[in-house]
């Protein structure tokens, strides 16, 4: 019986092998176009100690450090190194501030969105009360570090103020260098690009020697430069009790900018997008919650990925399952292509494939079978080589071996070899 089901297996690989060949076959070329794994680290370019863009960077880290991803924060002066970073290729994405680009795009950098407003802000020292740029003629002014995309703001609006005609002495500190200058009258004013959960902003507003400047002409900035928005800080939101800010301050604001690079896998998009929403959807001073991320004030195009997700949300597979799982399964789903186009069809066709293969086991016979009765009616063959013939079909037919489901028709081959012998026998 061993014997039996071996063979009958071997019946069965002989008749699927052609149609396994053509599935496997399929599927490796299918194989061809499966984009590779996501790797599992990043790196990306963020700002100083103290700044926004580090902060939130590592509050990235460990929202992708939850799905297996390892985001290394990389510490820098800001957007213009961060830009640099980008285009040697030497992190996969940055921080960027709204309106600082690159000449060149060697890795035809795509953004994620703005992020968050980052509005400018100008504290000053003294009783004076500046509203306008050119109030600040003759004074010493911190301009922000060397790098840092609050000095390329900075720059263009004082040249657009009058530049080297304002007398202004520019002073490339940034952060907290630049504020300890100001609280100890080394300089007269400085200029800083900051979110609003930026210590060192409450930290000066709260000061008392030291005043935010309210500008005046904060809307024009916004007709001049598309990236720019005027924003209002209401009196007292700061603080309601000691009423911080006294009044109504005007702003203006870039946004801050998340950049990848084109080597960037989009399975790591569509996590850092998930990433952003959670760390800055909530609201701030400035923003609703839900306002941000956002795919509006961009510094370069916006990545695929990210308008997909601005549309439709995270994709269907990483709302219900883990990153890695998720990722494997969009991954193979272009082998679907080989089931659908190969496999779906042999379904249909292997089982009449089949069933013509075993009864062509047994109704071969037959022809052997119709050969001996015609030469027995001729009469021209002996009739000890006729039984010799039917003999060796008889003998051949018994080892013949057919799965229960054509067990009926090999009987009835049988039954039909032993009517010709009948016949063969009453011819003597």
């Amino acid at each position: 019986m061993a014997q039996k089901k071996k063979s009958g297996f071997g019946q069965w690989l002989r008749v699927s092998a052609p149609a396994m060949l053509v599935v496997i076959l399929g599927f490796a070329i299918a194989f061809q176009f499966v984009e590779p794994a996501p790797p599992k680290h990043l790196i990306i370019a963020a700002g100083g100690e103290g700044g926004a863009y580090l902060a939130n960077a590592r509050r990235y880290a460990e929202i992708l450090a939850r799905e297996g991803v390892t985001l290394e924060v990389r510490e820098t002066a800001g957007s213009l190194e961060n830009l640099r970073l980008l285009d040697d290729g030497a992190v996969e994405v940055g921080f960027v501030q709204g309106g600082t680009t690159s000449a060149e795009n060697p890795h035809e950098l795509t953004s994620l969105g703005s992020m968050y407003y980052e509005p400018l802000w100008v504290f000053y020292r003294g009783e004076q009360v500046p509203q306008r740029i050119v109030d600040l003629a003759g004074k010493r002014l911190a301009i922000g570090a060397d790098g840092s995309g609050t000095q390329a703001l900075v720059r263009t609006i004082l040249a657009e103020a009058g530049g080297d005609a304002l007398g202004i002495e520019t002073v490339a500190l940034g952060g907290t260098e630049a504020s300890a200058a100001l609280e100890a009258g080394d300089i007269d004013a400085l200029m800083m690009v900051a979110g609003t959960d930026s210590a060192l902003v409450r930290h000066l507003i709260a000061h008392p020697d030291i005043h935010l400047m309210d500008l005046r002409r904060a809307e024009a900035y916004t007709r001049l430069h598309q990236y720019l928005s005027a924003l209002t800080l209401p009196e007292g939101v700061i603080d309601l009790h000691r009423d911080l800010p006294p009044q109504d301050v005007r702003l203006i604001a870039p946004t801050a900018n998340l950049v990848v690079s084109d080597h960037t896998h989009a399975a790591l998009v569509d996590l850092l997008m998930q990433a952003a929403a959670e760390v800055h959807g909530e609201p701030n001073w400035f923003a609703r919650r839900g306002a941000f991320p956002t795919a509006e004030f961009l510094v370069y195009p916006l990545h695929p990925s990210a308008k997909r997700f601005y549309k439709h949300g995270p994709p269907f597979l990483q709302r219900y399952l883990p990153f890695w799982a998720a990722t494997l399964i969009d991954r193979l789903k272009v082998l679907l292509l080989p089931l659908v186009m190969v496999l779906l069809p042999l379904f249909k066709i292997m089982p009449p494939i089949y069933q013509w293969r075993m009864r062509s086991r047994i109704y071969r016979w037959y022809r052997e079978l119709e050969e001996v009765e015609r030469e027995m009616r001729d009469g021209d063959t002996p009739l000890e080589t006729l039984r010799d013939n039917l003999n060796r079909i008889e003998n051949e037919v018994a080892h013949v071996e057919v799965p229960l489901s054509f067990a009926g028709q090999a009987y009835d081959l049988r039954m039909h070899i032993a009517l010709v012998r009948d016949r063969l026998g009453t011819s003597d």
